[in-house]
């Protein structure tokens, strides 16, 4: 029975080495593992009026081929450093496409015959605020609990496996990690 290459057991390190060495079932691994976490960190952050010919995930496959194709500069130093270097890529080239769409000419107006499902400015607002909370507070914890997160919210990973990322005795022990690092993560955000 083949293992899911998205949740397989190898750590983001061991895979960009394994590419870094020219293996390119390790790079696609990487490129399935991180569309998915990219895509619900990046929901909603383009606007709407900035998307024009492109969206979230044409930006994300653009920000994910031009990083995986240059893994050689990339040098990993825990599990959740490729993660984060991909969020800081896919943020820079969001910010590239707001600032694109703000020189492009208006397209036209919007009918009131077709009213917009979508999230309000206000939603979107309030959205994007609490995601820059989220990475404020993310920013101010301590190595390890911030790799607890990761690990569990936006990587998705069961606790067995946060157990040997963190070198943790058990699922158990990872879950109570996790917990604490959750806790510790809603006290700074309150804070925010």
């Amino acid at each position: 029975m083949d293992k899911d290459p998205r949740t397989g057991p190898e750590t983001s390190v061991e895979l960009v080495r394994r590419a870094r060495d020219g293996d390119r079932h390790a790079l696609e691994i990487l490129f399935r593992r991180y569309v998915p976490v990219l895509h619900r960190w990046a929901s909603g952050r383009l606007p709407r009026w900035a998307r024009g010919v492109v969206d979230t995930e044409d930006l994300i496959q653009e920000t994910l081929v031009k990083t995986l194709a240059n893994i050689d500069a990339f040098e990993p130093r825990h599990d959740g450093a490729l993660q984060a270097y991909l969020r800081q890529a896919l943020r820079n080239r969001i910010v590239d496409e707001v600032r694109r769409a703000d020189r492009r000419p208006p397209t036209g107006t919007i009918s009131d015959r077709h009213p917009d499902a979508g999230a309000s400015p206000l939603e979107e607002t309030i959205g994007l605020e609490a995601a820059e909370r989220y990475e404020r507070a993310l920013a101010r914890l301590g190595e390890r609990d911030r790799e607890a997160i990761v690990a569990r919210i936006e990587l998705g990973r069961g606790y067995d496996e946060i157990a040997r990322a963190l070198d943790r005795a058990s699922p158990d022990a990872a879950r109570m990690a996790v917990s604490r690092a959750l806790v510790r993560l809603a006290q700074e955000m309150g804070d925010d």
